[in-house]
């Protein structure tokens, strides 16, 4: 990045401090997993775990391969904090900096990091999955890492998380629909607790992106663009579980057809922050920026055409094995 661009950075501190911090929730008040989970210190243990067992009985094999995608992407966390690390002017330079910047990756990714821990118990606990093919994906997947071609650009950076926070905030919401339907409640409030952290965060990212687009239109626009016609992949997208090579696509399309996270959420998102950025209002723009406006407003309907038309040539997909449910076969 030029100086100038991380100078705005550095401009934007006292900003960050009064504007960023306010959307993480103090430890204290904060959910922990073990609020939702069978207490291994009580006499009812067992009891617990096997109502919960009792409920999880009901779930289908396909949303337990969504679920457990989930809460791989969910637990992959590491990659995600040394991702935003990796962006000049807001990194944190010691590891314990007390920058605001710093201060909200590390605090974010704490408030993350029960998301893994809650969603990996419950699995455990269900008895309905592989927890050593999960394990193995989620070490494969921390050592794989990411690359979402932000180019240790913050501009592309804070596009690329709101537009992630937003998507985890749909697929999440999705699931706790789903196992309300399926009969699972406390399955349900748990994915609901999971996509309203995700929502503050969304919250918090876009409010970034925001005042980028107020003092640097421009600069914004244009990185918007580049972003988008990069398309934004999935964090988990090098996903492996040590036999299937296409294990990422094959899980996603579980997701599409349960209605979970879909092409047309991706479109919607697009849409979304479009109007939240109030990107068709810029004016004064550059020739590169106003040629990145237009691509931008126009994308969306764009992708919903191309989606109606791919889907009208797709025949029925085929039956697969997972094994994170131990070599069970679900509809793709």
């Amino acid at each position: 990045m030029p100086p100038e661009k991380i100078e705005i950075f550095k401009s934007l501190d006292g900003w960050a401090e009064q504007n960023l911090l306010v959307h993480l929730k103090p430890v204290e008040k904060c959910w922990q997993p073990q609020d939702f989970l069978p207490d291994g210190s009580s006499d009812g243990f067992e009891e617990q775990v096997k109502e919960l067992r009792e409920r999880a009985k009901e779930i289908p094999d396909d949303y337990f391969v969504v679920l457990v995608g989930d809460m791989i992407t969910e637990e992959a966390l590491p990659t995600y904090q040394t991702m935003i690390n990796t962006l000049d002017g807001v990194r944190d330079e010691t590891g314990a900096s007390l920058t605001p910047w710093a201060i909200w990756t590390r605090a974010w990714t704490a408030e993350e990091n029960r998301h893994g821990d809650l969603l990996n118990k419950y699995l455990y606990l269900s008895g309905r999955v592989d927890m050593r093919q999960i394990e193995k994906t989620v070490q494969y997947l921390i050592g794989s890492g990411m690359d979402p071609r932000t180019e240790n650009n913050p501009y592309l950076g804070f596009i690329y998380t709101s537009f992630q926070e937003r998507a985890t905030f749909i697929s999440h919401g999705n699931t706790a629909r789903l196992a309300k339907e399926y009969g699972d409640l406390k399955l349900a409030q748990v994915c609901g607790l999971i996509a309203s952290d995700e929502k503050r965060h969304e919250t918090a990212y876009t409010k970034i992106v925001e005042k980028l687009f107020e003092v640097d239109p421009d600069g914004a626009v244009v990185a918007f663009a580049d972003m988008m016609r990069k398309k934004i992949s999935m964090p988990a997208h090098l996903m492996y579980d040590g036999r299937d090579d296409n294990l990422f696509d094959n899980y996603s399309a579980v997701a599409q057809r349960l209605g979970v996270y879909t092409v047309k959420d991706y479109a919607a998102i697009l849409e979304f922050l479009v109007g939240r950025w109030e990107v068709e209002k810029l004016t004064g723009l550059s020739g590169e920026g106003r040629k990145a406006q237009e691509y931008v407003c126009g994308l969306a309907q764009r992708i919903r055409r191309l989606e109606e038309r791919a889907q009208a040539k797709i025949k029925e997909l085929p039956r697969l094995k997972f094994s994170w449910i131990h070599d069970r076969e679900v509809q793709l």
